[in-house]
């Protein structure tokens, strides 16, 4: 039988903001679920673009060109790499990140959040 993810399962496992939790894999890359409250930090990822879907709520995505990107439900983005960019949700949002396995969330290896699992 597959293994199907409910990501409002997976979401409604944890309550910490911007503390992705990893809920599978695909070729290499992690499959992650967030919670977004607040401002995160102006951070930078020079190997790899960054993916977010939102699965609930609204975020925005600041650009470092002043370009300000703008989400909702359903709507995904990616921040190309090398571009430094600050997402922010005013209220709770929920998302899906898709980043290779190992990649800081914050850009940097010493800031970056622990990479937690979620077991099926």
């Amino acid at each position: 039988m597959p293994d199907v993810i409910d990501l409002s399962t997976k979401l409604a496992s944890f309550d910490e903001a911007w503390q992705p939790r990893t809920v599978g894999l695909y070729n290499g890359h992690d499959l992650m679920v967030a919670k977004l409250r607040g401002e995160y930090h102006w951070h930078v990822h020079p190997d790899t673009d960054d993916f977010f879907l939102v699965v609930k709520g609204e975020m925005e995505i600041d650009l470092d060109d002043g370009t300000t990107v703008s989400l909702s439900a359903g709507q995904l983005y990616v921040v190309p790499r090398g571009v430094s960019h600050r997402p922010r949700a005013a209220q709770e949002a929920h998302i899906l990140l898709i980043e290779p396995t190992g990649t800081p969330n914050s850009g940097d290896p010493a800031t970056a959040a622990q990479r937690r699992v979620i077991s099926p």
